[in-house]
C-alpha cells in the first residue's frame, strides 16, 4: 500500500481528503499534519511514502517544509495540493524537489492517480496548470522564430499543442505513442531555443511534467 501523510491546516479538508483517499485499497493515510513544522515530525514518526502538501499553512508552510523533507528524505515523495495556480509557487516548489501540483479544485480520480505516479517515481503536473502554463508560453512566444527548424512531424505536434491538446490526445490523434509525442516536444522547445519566461515551459518539460496526466503505453 502507498503510505500518505495529508499536510493541510484545515480539518475538514484533512478529513474529507483521509475519506477519499482510503476509498482506494493501494492506499493508506498513515498521518495528518496541520503546519509545515507537524508534517516534518510526522514524516520521522510515521515514514510516508507521499506527503499531500498544502501550500498556505501557519508557521511553516508548504513552500518550506518541502524543501526540509527533500533535504533529509529525499525518497520521500512530496504532491502539492494547492488553491494556488501562481507559476512562482510553481517552480519554487519544484525546484525545491516535490514531483507533482495540482489544484485543489481537481477531480478525485485525478488525486488518486497523481498521488500513484509521484509514488511510482514520475512527476505529475494537473492538466489545468499544464494549459495555464501552455497557454502562458505562446502569449509571449509571438515572436516571429524560424519554423522551418522543424520537421514536418514536430510541426503537426507544435500545432496541436497551440489548438489546447494534451499529449495523450495528441497521440490518438497522430496514432503514436505519448512517449514519441513527448520526444518530438523535447525538440520542439530546444530547436526554438526558448528562453526567459519560455524557459519556464522548458524547464517543465524537461521535468517530465508538463505532459500532466498522460504517460507511456
Amino acid at each position: 500500500m502507498i503510505r500518505v501523510l495529508i499536510a493541510d491546516d484545515h480539518r475538514i479538508l484533512r478529513e474529507g481528503l483521509k475519506g477519499l483517499l482510503e476509498t482506494d485499497p493501494e492506499i493508506q493515510v498513515v498521518g495528518e499534519a496541520s503546519n509545515g513544522e507537524q508534517a516534518i515530525d510526522m514524516v520521522k514518526e510515521m515514514n510516508p511514502e507521499v506527503v499531500l502538501m498544502d501550500i498556505g499553512m501557519p508557521g511553516m508552510n508548504g513552500l518550506e517544509a518541502t524543501k526540509n523533507i527533500k533535504q533529509f528524505f529525499p525518497e520521500i515523495k512530496v504532491l502539492i495540493l494547492t488553491q494556488h495556480d501562481s507559476q512562482e509557487y510553481f517552480f519554487k516548489v519544484l525546484e525545491d524537489g516535490a514531483s507533482g501540483y495540482i489544484l485543489k479544485d481537481t477531480a478525485s480520480t485525478e488525486l488518486l492517480l497523481a498521488i500513484k505516479t509521484v509514488y511510482q517515481g514520475k512527476s505529475y503536473l494537473s492538466p489545468a496548470m499544464t494549459q495555464t502554463l501552455i497557454q502562458e508560453y505562446f502569449q509571449v512566444e509571438s515572436r516571429s522564430r524560424d519554423k522551418n527548424l522543424l520537421t514536418s512531424r514536430e510541426q503537426e505536434i507544435f500545432d496541436l499543442l497551440k489548438e489546447g491538446a494534451s499529449t495523450r490526445e495528441i497521440s490518438k490523434k497522430l496514432f503514436i505513442s505519448v512517449k514519441t509525442v513527448q520526444t518530438h516536444l523535447a525538440h520542439v522547445m530546444e530547436k526554438l531555443g526558448l528562453d526567459n519566461r519560455s524557459e519556464l515551459i522548458k524547464y517543465a518539460i524537461k521535468k517530465g511534467i508538463i505532459t500532466g496526466s498522460e504517460s507511456a503505453p
